[in-house]
């Protein structure tokens, strides 16, 4: 490389790394609280199917009894889509990608090998956190002798692309098209192919937040019960008033305060559901540490406390 370029490569890249610390900087920088008037609908949003304000998973294990392959839809509003998915042992899924929208996974039990563009394949068992970016080519093996569990999500209505040199697709009601497609997401503001959750736990990983993405965002909330402080039962909690938020319970046990539900109380694996403008409080629970991932639409979503 001529000595120009190399400079100037260098000074781009310095600049990019200076603007994306910026905005690091910049994101959710903390000052004192403005108190507002803000926005709650008089009759509340509520819970409306599939959502449940606890989804737990034995249940769900128990109504799929006997069937290698199911899919249940727990997630279905207008930020984002989720579902909890058994994939039977040598169950492989087409090679795919989704044209403008990451997409993520929880993976619950068995192991999966994952194929993802750009990335030496690995093999995710109970645990591991995935994410594959947009127009990424990726496959999925359930691999070993049982099935495979897993929780994915994808932003709301999100749309799926096939390799040319397979089959034409068929999907009821629409037309597939042969076209090109420019460009492919990458693993910017801090995302990765994967964090194994395990080492969390262990402490030999930090980070905490899974998905930074301009239309939805994971982070990983980790604590105990003894060393939280208390609140008193009047305590409401907050409330979004742009989105929805869920949680798919990592470690322990958690328990939620749920505006028109009462006091939700979660497990490993388990998915509690509070909708937009509901107050909800979590909280950790039991002995020992206890972690929520925690999804909603918004990477710096607005948490509305009652002012007092």
């Amino acid at each position: 490389m001529k000595p120009f370029l190399k400079t100037s490569f260098v000074l781009l890249i310095g600049s990019s790394a200076l603007l994306v610390h910026l905005w690091a900087q910049n994101m959710g920088q903390k000052g004192d609280p403005q108190v507002v008037w803000a926005p709650k609908s008089v009759k509340m949003t509520g819970w409306v199917a599939p959502h449940k304000p606890v989804w737990k998973l034995p249940e769900i294990l128990a109504s799929h009894k006997g069937q290698a392959n199911w899919t249940l839809n727990v997630v279905n509003d207008e930020h984002l889509h989720a579902d909890y998915i058994q994939m039977a042992a040598g169950g492989k899924t087409p090679r795919r990608m989704h044209p403008d929208t990451r997409e993520w996974w929880v993976i619950q039990d068995g192991q999966i090998r994952f194929t993802i563009d750009g990335q030496q394949p690995f093999v995710a068992s109970k645990g591991y956190l995935v994410q594959v970016p947009y127009r990424n080519f990726y496959t999925m093996e359930t691999v070993g002798d049982k099935p495979s569990l897993r929780f994915e999500v994808n932003v709301a209505h999100a749309k799926t692309l096939y390799p040319a040199d397979a089959p034409m697709p068929k999907l009821p009601g629409f037309d597939f098209v042969k076209t090109t497609v420019a460009s492919r997401g990458i693993y910017d503001q801090g995302n990765r192919p994967f964090i194994d959750f395990n080492e969390v736990v262990s402490g030999k990983e930090k980070q905490r937040r899974f998905i930074a993405d301009d239309r939805a965002v994971s982070n990983i909330i980790f604590g105990d019960a003894a060393q939280q402080k208390p609140v008193a039962d009047s305590e409401k909690g907050h409330f979004h008033p742009e989105c929805a938020e869920f949680w798919f319970i990592l470690l322990g046990k958690m328990e939620y305060k749920l505006e028109g539900a009462g006091m939700v109380y979660a497990d490993q694996g388990d998915i509690v559901y509070a909708p937009r403008m509901q107050w909800h409080r979590p909280r950790f629970s039991g002995t020992g540490p206890a972690c929520r991932l925690a999804m909603n639409g918004y990477q710096d979503i607005a948490h509305m406390f009652e002012a007092h």
